[in-house]
């Protein structure tokens, strides 16, 4: 059983992964070739795949806590079994020292949390294994924010595309290029003055 002073925390737990995960799902719909399509950046990818991964392993056991029984343990395990194969098949083809202290870190939080899940199923009114399954969860929050961001970094979302959108109005030779300053101000009397000339 989860004591009902925990509720509150898996509350606030559920709603902040559901609503980091709506915004993952809005930069890729911004950019779902560069993401998730067939010709998208690999790295992009996984990232955005690590990403989903630690919000859903949040989200889950954070709802099933909220379930009243003894339904925690079994939830908790089973996704963070699934949280290590996804990772384990993600990081992989990741290369640098960034990305293996963040594959390290999402290796220990899900197998920590696959011991404690196990041992909670053993001892159901152990509340002190519910108070350090909450700490796994930081640690998918951690996980999961520290690849958004590198994600964001990518270049996957941001794109120089928009620099040269945002500039290309400036430098395009068609458009008439607007007269101001000092040389505004003399327009209309050099205009008065061709006209003069060619009166008879």
């Amino acid at each position: 059983m989860v004591p009902s002073n925990y509720m509150g925390y898996f509350q606030a737990a559920s709603q902040a992964a559901a609503a980091l995960l709506g915004l993952l799902f809005v930069v890729i719909a911004l950019r779902p070739g560069r993401i998730v399509g067939t010709h998208a950046n690999p790295v992009a990818k996984r990232l955005a795949a690590s990403t989903f991964t630690g919000l859903v392993d949040a989200f889950f056991v954070s709802l099933l806590a909220l379930i009243p029984g003894h339904k925690l343990g079994v939830g908790a395990a089973i996704m963070a079994v699934l949280s290590l194969y996804h990772t384990l098949r993600l990081h992989l083809g990741l290369r640098g020292a960034r990305h293996i202290v963040i594959f390290v870190m999402s290796l220990l939080a899900y197998g920590l949390q696959l011991c404690l899940a196990v041992a909670f199923v053993l001892n159901p009114h152990d509340a002190g294994l519910v108070s350090d399954l909450t700490f796994t969860l930081i640690f998918a929050f951690a996980v999961a924010l520290t690849r958004a961001w590198q994600l964001l970094q990518s270049g996957a979302v941001t794109t120089a595309d928009e620099g040269h959108a945002a500039t290309s109005g400036d430098g395009d030779p068609g458009a008439p290029a607007a007269a101001s300053g000092p040389a505004a101000s003399r327009l209309p009397a050099s205009r008065r003055l061709r006209q003069d000339h060619q009166q008879p």
